[in-house]
């Protein structure tokens, strides 16, 4: 990685902690910010929580690539309605910096990369399908997807739904906070999502018992009155 990538990450993990001293601005526009002089990079989701009882604090980490490089963030506190906006995104690619010009594009991590032949070429199977095969330095995109070869027909619907603006949660949905192969892919979300609602019902459930109880003793205690 170019010593100014270097520099560039260093100014995004100091930024972003020095926000998180005060109230937090989305992320996103930090690292953008923080990357104006980098041609080429993009955002993906990497993981997101949620903290506190009954006042929520709500926290994004990200991956950013560069070149032939991935560099994580810590955990990054983000704005409600931001976190809101993002949770069906999980483990995807959310903003894409090519060659200067920047714009959100939603899709299964890797794929803002395929179709460019400085990254890979398109190749034949025996089956007469084409799919795209990344150069060796840059194997590490196709791994970040966790699935088989990405074939030209989901690139071109995945093109189609870039330039009308929608996500695209790959051709079968398995990309996504929903998608089945994210929740293989990211156990430690969905693992503390699970606890997270088990605390909220077992809250919810003394606090009904609570009441109850109250209920129950005020009752007796009107009863034993009335029976003087």
């Amino acid at each position: 990685m170019k010593k100014c990538h270097l520099i560039a990450v260093a100014a995004i993990l100091t930024s972003l902690f020095l926000y998180g001293c005060g109230g937090p601005p989305p992320p996103l526009d930090e690292i953008r910010s923080a990357l104006k002089g980098v041609p080429t990079y993009s955002v993906i989701l990497d993981d997101m929580k949620e903290e506190g009882s009954f006042f929520n604090t709500y926290y994004h980490k990200y991956r950013i690539i560069m070149e032939d490089k991935a560099t994580e963030t810590g955990w990054q506190e983000a704005p409600k309605d931001y976190y809101r906006r993002n949770m069906p995104f999980l483990g995807m690619t959310i903003w894409v910096k090519k060659e200067g010009k920047g714009a959100e594009a939603v899709g299964p991590a890797g794929y803002e990369y395929v179709g460019d032949r400085r990254y890979g070429r398109w190749q034949t199977n025996s089956s007469g399908q084409s799919f795209w095969a990344f150069y060796g330095q840059y194997m590490f995109m196709s791994a970040l997807l966790g699935r088989g070869p990405i074939y030209r027909d989901h690139y071109t619907t995945y093109t189609t739904s870039r330039s009308q603006n929608r996500p695209y949660y790959g051709p079968h949905n398995e990309y996504g906070t929903n998608g089945s192969l994210t929740k293989r892919q990211k156990p430690n979300f969905y693992a503390r999502r699970m606890s997270r609602a088990r605390a909220k019902q077992a809250s919810f459930s003394n606090r009904v018992n609570q009441r109850t109880g109250r209920t129950r003793t005020s009752a007796r205690g009107r009863s034993g009155s009335w029976g003087k």
